[in-house]
């Protein structure tokens, strides 16, 4: 039997627009929401770069004389408390990649399970960042290398407490059922950007823990 070539476009659009493009013909590549999230985390590791230029040429201008915190300060130690920090938020980042699978199988209870438990691991780590933040008897305005711990750590933290806030629209509009195995390109986006913070902070830990 042949289907009028109407009927197949017509068919074809309904497809599109379930899946919530409703411009099939402008749907022939990555979701338009995908690019332009590949392209803010573009700027965002121009601008994460340009912190560690900062960080890395401070230290250069300190060689040769003292390089950390100020005297009489804590030293900043891997472990516990950051190494802890790192495991949580490495956690969430493989949690919300359960997340996209699960709703790429049209599995909507787990979607919601997952990202929830990505939510909690991402408040947690904010709140130990917090807890962290006040076992230092230093300040951003205590020396060079105060200001640039802090700057790089309070502009990392900032951009855990944005994908936090993302995370949660996105369990609220989970609870309502807005996803589906064909309908989930903000589940991928928001992903897209935890995966990234998670890579920054990891950057961070090795570079503000390690490289003495």
């Amino acid at each position: 039997m042949t289907v009028d070539a109407p009927t197949a476009v017509s068919a074809d659009m309904t497809t599109h627009v379930e899946a919530g493009y409703p411009h099939p013909e402008l749907n022939r590549g990555m979701p338009i929401p995908l690019v332009g999230m590949l392209l803010f985390i573009a700027s965002e590791i121009m601008f994460f770069g340009g912190l560690f230029a900062a960080y890395f040429n401070a230290r250069a201008g300190a060689a040769g004389g003292h390089w950390g915190p100020p005297p009489g300060a804590h030293e900043l130690e891997a472990w516990p408390l950051a190494a802890i920090l790192t495991i949580i938020l490495v956690t969430s980042s493989f949690t919300m990649q359960f997340g996209v699978w699960a709703i790429r199988r049209g599995d909507q209870r787990r979607l919601r399970m997952w990202v929830g438990v990505t939510l909690l691991l991402g408040i947690l780590f904010l709140a130990g960042q917090l807890y962290d933040y006040s076992l230092l008897n230093f300040g951003i305005g205590d020396g060079l290398f105060g200001t640039t711990f802090y700057t790089l750590t309070g502009f990392h933290g900032a951009h855990v407490f944005g994908g936090a806030v993302g995370l949660t629209i996105l369990f609220a509009r989970a609870l309502n059922g807005q996803f589906s195995a064909r309908n989930h390109v903000a589940v991928e986006a928001i992903s897209m950007y935890w995966h990234f913070v998670d890579v920054v902070w990891i950057a961070l830990f090795a570079i503000l823990y390690f490289l003495k």
